[in-house]
């Protein structure tokens, strides 16, 4: 994971998870499959890796556990949700415009094909 003092990369796991809980609280099976819809299927997270994640994420101030349930009558009461905080939020978009200007340099070295539509 990056270290929020020096501000660098974010690991896949990291970024992914962020991304699905910049739209709203999950629980840890749901970010799970989110992030597996989100991808397309190209990447599966297993337990080890999301809740190892969400541990490091939470100890560096990047979620937090909500203190609500989505539908609690719908819901198993154990289900722990996780909600991105403004320092996540923070990271995220940092991370996003790193990633554009990764892109940028690859459209102007013309790297990406045509057909990405980037």
């Amino acid at each position: 994971m990056t270290s929020t003092r020096t501000g660098g990369p974010l690991t896949p796991a990291v970024l992914h998870i962020l991304l699905v809980l910049s739209t709203q609280e999950r629980h840890g099976y749901g970010i799970m499959k989110q992030v597996e819809s989100d991808s397309r299927g190209k990447v599966r997270m297993g337990p080890g890796t999301l809740y190892g994640s969400i541990r490091r994420m939470t100890e560096a101030g990047l979620i937090r556990e909500s203190d609500k349930k989505i539908d609690p009558n719908l819901d198993d009461e154990r289900r722990v949700y996780y909600g991105i905080t403004a320092l996540g939020q923070q990271t995220l978009a940092a991370e996003l415009q790193r990633y554009r200007q990764v892109v940028a340099v690859a459209q102007e070295r013309s790297l990406i094909p045509k057909a990405m539509g980037v």
